[in-house]
């Protein structure tokens, strides 16, 4: 049987680890909210059809930047792979994302705080586009909107880089991006803070023992990335089998 290592880098896995890690990033990336909405002039602030569009926006801005880091990362699998083999190259990659997908899991478990650290990869990046964001405010129109969502992309994250490792196992740049694509579109829920559901990722964020059940399942996720024969939902390649 020809297993599929590429499902611990699908979409849908991409998917979960945004909903996840929202119980992480309600606090930073409702005060980032916080900050563009307060620059809004009050009549829009204060009414939330008008007020729609620009979080929206931002939040565009913000995948469009996860998407572009997504195919960043695919490039970097590429030029490991090429000196290194594929197979060979591919694998050490398996390895390098599945150490840091069980840091985030069990950083998110509240079992290694120390996985913060992880941030200071992109302090150097963060320090070069922090400015263009501060330009940018006060916010007049849904275009700033998305650019301000552009340069908060870009800030530093330990579980968005737990994400960029995953993009890397995945195979070719197209499909690096659209799994951060899909990420970014996990954490949506808690950063449009949408009627109840922020109440709900809220209370979950505080309740210690689902946050350890999370980090279980990024661990778990993390052995798949690992081991990929492990993975319950093998699929049969027919066209491999054709060609043995």
């Amino acid at each position: 049987m020809i297993f599929a290592p590429e499902f611990t880098s699908s979409l849908s896995v991409a998917l979960l680890m945004g909903l996840f890690s929202s119980l992480h990033c309600i606090g930073m990336c409702g005060s980032i909210i916080g900050s563009l909405t307060f620059s809004l002039a009050p009549e829009i602030r204060n009414d939330k059809k008008r007020l729609l569009p620009f979080i929206l926006s931002y939040n565009a801005g913000r995948i469009t930047s996860y998407g572009i880091a997504g195919a960043l990362a695919g490039l970097l699998e590429v030029l490991v792979t090429m000196p290194l083999g594929e197979t060979h190259g591919h694998r050490i990659l398996q390895i390098i994302s599945a150490l840091i997908m069980t840091g985030a899991g069990l950083y998110i478990a509240g079992w290694f705080p120390r996985f913060a650290y992880i941030e200071k990869l992109g302090l150097h990046v963060w320090r070069r586009v922090e400015p263009f964001g501060r330009k940018l405010i006060p916010v007049k129109n849904c275009k700033n909107a998305y650019l301000f969502g552009m340069v908060w992309g870009w800030i530093p994250c330990g579980l968005v880089y737990a994400a960029l490792a995953l993009t890397v196992t995945t195979g070719n740049v197209l499909q690096s991006s659209l799994t951060m694509v899909a990420f970014g579109l996990g954490t949506l829920p808690a950063v449009l803070g949408v009627g109840a559901m922020i109440g709900i990722l809220t209370r979950l964020a505080a309740n210690q023992r689902f946050k350890q059940i999370v980090g279980i399942i990024m661990i778990a996720l993390a052995l798949l990335a690992a081991f990929p024969t492990l993975n319950p939902m093998a699929m049969t390649n027919p066209h491999a089998m054709t060609h043995e």
